[in-house]
């Protein structure tokens, strides 16, 4: 059995400027997965950078609200949402709250920095 902390796994900005915390990685545990699943966290008034991923993405949110956009589309996020981000669509998720935006991420097949396209 294999349980994961969050508390033990370091933090740190991903490509798209989110805080992220990777749980499971199966190029970092002996796992065999097919997806990675990390924590992500969007401070107030901020918005993660525009970004593509090859891979399909989910977001499942914790805590907070925010405005999810992908591609062409924008809409409302809060607690207890799924959100569907199919392959290479552009995205970006602004924190429209007054608490960090806190959510989690999986991404299958497995993230791989070759898979991402950050726009600047």
């Amino acid at each position: 059995m294999l349980v994961q902390k969050l508390s033990h796994c370091p933090e740190f900005v991903a490509g798209d400027g989110t805080l992220l915390r990777e749980l499971f990685h199966p190029d970092k545990q002996p796992l065999d997965l097919r997806y990675s699943l990390a924590h992500a966290i969007v401070p107030v008034g901020q918005t993660s950078i525009p970004h593509a991923l090859t891979t399909s993405e989910v977001y499942y949110i914790l805590t907070g609200e925010g405005e999810m956009h992908i591609n062409d589309e924008t809409q409302t996020v809060e607690p207890g949402d799924a959100i569907y981000i199919p392959p290479s669509a552009t995205q970006f998720i602004y924190n429209s709250g007054n608490e960090p935006l806190v959510f989690i991420c999986i991404v299958d097949p497995a993230w791989q920095k070759e898979d991402e396209t950050v726009y600047q």
